[in-house]
């Protein structure tokens, strides 16, 4: 009897905590930290790159020094703040990270630029290599941001509806600050960077 009685509130309670949206909201938070370790990565291998793309053109254009201090300062910074799952809510940690990452995409810019006054380096095979590499990690990081920015609006939406709302109350869970744009065209349309090869490349800010 006492069996049959534990299922049945074992049961019970399941299914309240499945209407009430308890599910519902457990798994677009994973859904969101699972698109965060996404963005992080491709931010990464961005970062990787920068040491090889450097050596490259510091052997065309080592006077460059400002361009090279900018871009070593961007990537330590870039280094020291990281944001893990735990910390996406908030709202003060993902500015500085964002901010972070900015101040690398202008860096990577001003480098890129760079090889417009070096005919030498454009031709160059390795560095022509690191820059279709460096293009595809940006485009890799538009898409991540972007699949980000909506998984993060469907739990915020969750969150804050009801009676999915209560639920979220119940348990202490809030919405997530998401990544900040000046417009909502610029979520999926990312601001133009000259990589030096006289065409438009979108770059991830």
């Amino acid at each position: 009897m006492k069996k049959h009685l534990f299922i049945s509130v074992t049961l019970a309670l399941t299914l309240s905590l499945s209407g009430c949206g308890y599910n519902a909201l457990q798994a677009q938070d994973e859904q969101t930290a699972a698109a965060w370790s996404e963005v992080v990565n491709q931010y990464q291998r961005r970062a990787d790159l920068v040491p090889n793309l450097v050596q490259v053109v510091e052997r065309y254009a080592n006077h460059e020094q400002a361009v090279f201090s900018e871009v070593a300062e961007a990537r330590a910074r870039v280094g020291s703040v990281q944001l893990t799952p735990e910390a996406l809510n908030d709202p003060q940690a993902m500015q500085q990270y964002q901010d972070a990452q900015g101040q690398m995409t202008s860096a990577l810019s001003r480098l890129m630029m760079v090889s417009e006054r070096y005919p030498e380096l454009k031709a160059d095979a390795l560095f022509q290599d690191l820059q279709v590499q460096l293009e595809g990690t940006e485009n890799r990081i538009t898409v991540a941001r972007n699949h980000y920015i909506e998984d993060v609006r469907t739990y915020n939406t969750t969150v804050r509806q009801f009676p999915t709302n209560l639920t979220a109350m119940v348990f202490g869970m809030k919405p997530k600050p998401n990544f900040s744009v000046e417009n909502e065209a610029a979520i999926s349309v990312a601001p133009t960077v000259n990589f030096g090869n006289n065409t438009n490349t979108g770059t991830a800010q």
